[in-house]
């Protein structure tokens, strides 16, 4: 079931919509997904007098089933019950064989579930049916046409972008081919020689800790320094500084500290960032970034682009835990109030220098390599195939 979910707290959706009539509500919900829906339900939670709270949106079920239907609206009322709204308007997507199992079945659950649903329509091919209504003056059979070019911004909100199509949200955080991705590859290669060249030092040394902190440093130093860039209105100057930051944000102290950073008063910069470094990142080097413009994403009310980026991370690593936690937080439909910082920049360096300390005692004082925790990684290694 793939779903894109807008809570609306303090995100740009948190305005009024006008929905005084099909037309209108038809014309505002582009705006709320950045989007233009397609073979989809959404399902809008909204609180008098007429705030937009959560912004649901779900694949519609295809092949059509009875089970998939209640599935789709158990969850759909569920997370709207969770947020005690009471009022709900929603559109199907799609012909009638796709939206009409859905329809029962969401109207039924919100009957049991005592949420009032004001508005229910279905849309196909430039006309719209009401679910809501049997007057063949208003609502004849053969459907009202309306005008689904010209999508409006909620009252009281800025018109943001719409894009044509899921699809093209996906795109904006595609990994980039070409000369760019060619260019990526051999910088990529030469920071993870770098961390290499100084692990091997370190063995013949004796002092692997004190380089798996050098490491570190240079990881938190180069991933700082760029986030002040981009809150300055800059950008990478060069793809190796790109490539140094995703081979250390595979450190996990790099990336709880570049997360520790995300102030939502900087979501844009931080959004272009990331959105940056993910397309341009390494097979093996994407989770980390793409998790991070997840983050970033929910805390601008994004949800589209949320889980597109949760999609490129976890294609990248099934089993990567900052985006399995953000996922199951977004499809629950918490709003954005809730992303909050993980600690401060200075209570993560902290935590981690609490537990190498403890580590440090527990084996008595030595040195152990640990180098897999920078996830030193070759493009071209037999693993890869």
């Amino acid at each position: 079931m793939t779903q894109t979910c807008t809570a609306g707290d303090e995100s740009p959706q948190n305005s009024q919509i006008r929905a005084d009539s099909p037309a209108a509500l038809l014309a505002v919900i582009p705006q709320l997904l950045g989007f233009v829906p397609e073979t989809s339900l959404v399902v809008i939670g909204i609180e008098p007098p007429g705030n937009v709270k959560v912004t649901l949106r779900y694949d519609l079920p295809d092949p059509p089933g009875a089970g998939v239907a209640a599935d789709v609206a158990a969850h759909a009322v569920g997370v709207i019950s969770a947020q005690e709204i009471t009022t709900m308007m929603t559109v199907g997507y799609g012909p009638e064989t796709m939206v009409d199992l859905v329809a029962a079945a969401l109207r039924a659950a919100a009957r049991e579930a005592g949420i009032e649903l004001e508005e229910f329509l279905r849309v196909d091919d430039g006309r719209y049916w009401s679910y809501m209504c049997d007057d063949d003056v208003c609502c004849p059979p053969a459907g009202v046409p309306f005008d689904a070019s010209a999508p409006s911004a909620p009252d009281g909100g800025a018109a943001t972008e719409v894009l044509p199509d899921r699809a093209a949200v996906a795109a904006r955080v595609a990994t980039l081919g070409g000369i760019t991705a060619e260019s990526m590859r051999q910088a990529t290669r030469r920071a993870e020689r770098h961390v290499t060249q100084l692990l091997a030092k370190a063995r013949k040394s004796g002092r692997l800790g004190a380089v798996r902190h050098l490491i570190a440093s240079e990881g938190l130093a180069a991933v700082s320094a760029m986030i002040t860039t981009y809150r300055a209105g800059g950008r990478y100057g060069a793809d190796y500084q790109l490539a140094r930051m995703t081979v250390a944000l595979r450190d996990l102290r790099v990336r709880d500290d570049a997360w520790a950073r995300m102030d939502p008063a900087h979501r844009d910069p931080h959004r272009r960032l990331w959105i940056d470094v993910t397309r341009r990142a390494q097979p093996g080097y994407v989770a980390a970034p793409a998790a991070l413009l997840a983050f970033v994403a929910w805390q601008c009310g994004d949800g589209a682009l949320a889980n597109v980026a949760l999609d490129r991370a976890l294609a990248d690593d099934p089993r990567y835990s900052m985006a399995l936690l953000l996922r199951q937080v977004i499809t629950a439909g918490a709003p954005p109030s809730l992303a909050r910082l993980p600690m401060t920049p200075e209570e993560v360096a902290a935590s981690y220098d609490d537990a190498e300390g403890s580590h440090h005692d527990a084996e008595g004082g030595a040195d152990h390599d640990h180098e897999m925790d920078y996830g030193v990684h070759d493009p071209d290694s037999a693993d890869e195939l």
